[in-house]
């Protein structure tokens, strides 16, 4: 909490407890910041701010208001600034370390969170908020700046020293990252994804530049040298720092062994050679714990220190999730939810032993339609079934997306709109050695449907189901 003339020194001394933007979240004692989004402008919500307790507000026109207010150019640039002076600018006594990519930006996230250890360093991103004792879940994987530094508040009183932060390009889109300059950026990949927002490859690609623009002067880029914008990226900052199989990557991915419940991996750095085993699942999680080494290496803590938590790493939740139901089959849980996604995961699944793979999958409403066919040739081209399904529609008919996704695809499907029903069924149908992939929404607790997000869990369907067929 905060006097007001700490913040605003022409007011009195009256105690505002927390900063919000959303008039329903207010409570008694908040400021409210009357920002402009795409489709909303919250000054069209100050009454219902007031009802709800708001002591304070934050315009940018003047009006009747029934409490204080202070008349601002820009309410959304306002709403950086005050948070800043709020919470006492948290993100300069912390370590930032952002990652951005199209695919394994949470998992590369978690690993950097478990080898720094859960006691030094946070974590935001799709999986929620953690610290010590901070759980929180959030609605974007990005935040909006003003909840991003409440978060880093209460890392710096749980006295943690580092932050593995999941940066958008949306996010950086919508400018909610603007304020702040990160000690580390990784980048994972880029495939085209969220085209509903960029509207081209190129303004996806500058989004993602961001992060490294907004690196500290001695910050150090970690790129993925595999990838096919490499060389962009290189270019932007003067530390750098890539992984990858080739051979000018500063560290070496030499090579690698999949096994069922493990991968063994050769790596060389610094012209040593390592031998390690990871928990961790697939080729592109051996990019992902690449990525977050060296982004250790490049914060000073040495490798030997590194590679003994490497067995250790729990495996993030959703994410190539081998579910433990004693069924005679397999069960994956993944957030897979671009083609490339589910084209890694199911070239991953088609290597294990097998008989067949039977995959759910749907495609989200409110995003690009562009990759619908794509994602849907994907797993039909790599699947013995799929079940087409119902995955976050927002305003869109589920069914248009999944005949979308069908469209001019051959393959063995069926469609069921009941995500729960689906998942019940390829259960119901799945035998021995079979693998059974449930991707797209990972352990996600809720379908956004319309403009509201109804409760439901992937995890909760398939625990269910066990618990009745026992």
């Amino acid at each position: 909490m905060k006097k007001i003339n700490d913040l605003y020194p022409l007011f009195d001394k009256t105690i505002v407890y927390d900063i919000k933007n959303n008039s329903k979240d207010v409570k008694p004692g908040d400021i409210f910041v009357c920002t402009r989004g795409v489709n909303v402008d919250r000054h069209d919500y100050i009454d219902e701010a007031i009802n709800n307790g708001a002591s304070f507000l934050v315009v940018g026109k003047i009006g009747q208001y029934q409490i204080p207010f202070i008349k601002v150019d820009n309410p959304n640039k306002e709403l950086m600034v005050l948070s800043q002076k709020f919470y006492d600018y948290p993100d300069e006594k912390l370590k930032l370390i952002g990652i951005t990519g199209t695919d394994g930006k949470t998992t590369t996230a978690m690993i950097i969170r478990d080898l720094i250890g859960i006691n030094y360093c946070g974590y935001i991103g799709t999986n929620g908020a953690k610290g010590k004792k901070l759980d929180q879940k959030l609605n974007n994987t990005t935040p909006e700046c003003h909840i991003i530094y409440k978060i880093l508040d209460a890392f710096v009183k749980e006295d943690l020293r580092y932050v593995a932060m999941e940066t958008s390009s949306e996010a950086f889109f919508r400018k909610r990252l603007e304020p702040f300059h990160f000690d580390i950026a990784i980048l994972t990949n880029i495939t085209e994804d969220h085209l509903n927002v960029h509207k081209t490859l190129s303004n996806y690609i500058d989004s993602k530049k961001q992060l490294f623009k907004q690196l500290k002067k001695d910050g150090i880029a970690i790129l993925n040298c595999d990838d096919k914008f490499f060389d962009e990226f290189q270019k932007i900052h003067k530390h750098v720092l890539s992984y990858g199989k080739n051979k000018k990557a500063d560290l070496l991915i030499k090579e690698y062994h999949e096994h069922s419940n493990n991968t063994e991996i050769l790596f060389e750095y610094n012209h040593i050679e390592y031998q390690i085993t990871s928990p961790l699942l697939g080729e592109f999680n051996v990019y992902n714990l690449m990525g977050a080494i060296l982004a250790l290496i490049a914060l000073d803590i040495p490798i030997a220190e590194i590679l003994p938590k490497i067995p250790k790493i729990n495996i993030p939740s959703g994410r190539m999730e081998i579910l433990p139901f004693g069924s005679p089959y397999k069960i994956i849980l993944d957030y897979a939810h671009t083609t490339n996604g589910l084209k890694s995961v199911l070239n991953y699944l088609k290597k294990m032993d097998h008989q067949r793979i039977i995959t759910v999958v749907g495609s989200a409403g409110g995003r690009e339609k562009e990759k619908r066919s794509t994602m849907g040739k994907t797993v039909l081209d790599n699947s013995d079934l799929v079940i087409f399904t119902t995955d976050d529609p927002r305003m869109e008919d589920p069914l248009d997306i999944i005949k979308q996704m069908i469209a001019d695809n051959k393959g063995c499907y069926q469609i069921i709109l009941d995500r729960g029903k689906a998942i019940e069924y390829a259960l119901d149908i799945a035998k021995k050695d079979d693998i059974v992939l449930i991707a797209g929404k990972g352990r996600d607790n809720y379908m956004a449907v319309k403009d509201q997000y109804i409760p439901y869990c992937d995890y909760d369907v398939i625990k269910e189901y066990f618990n009745n067929h026992q």
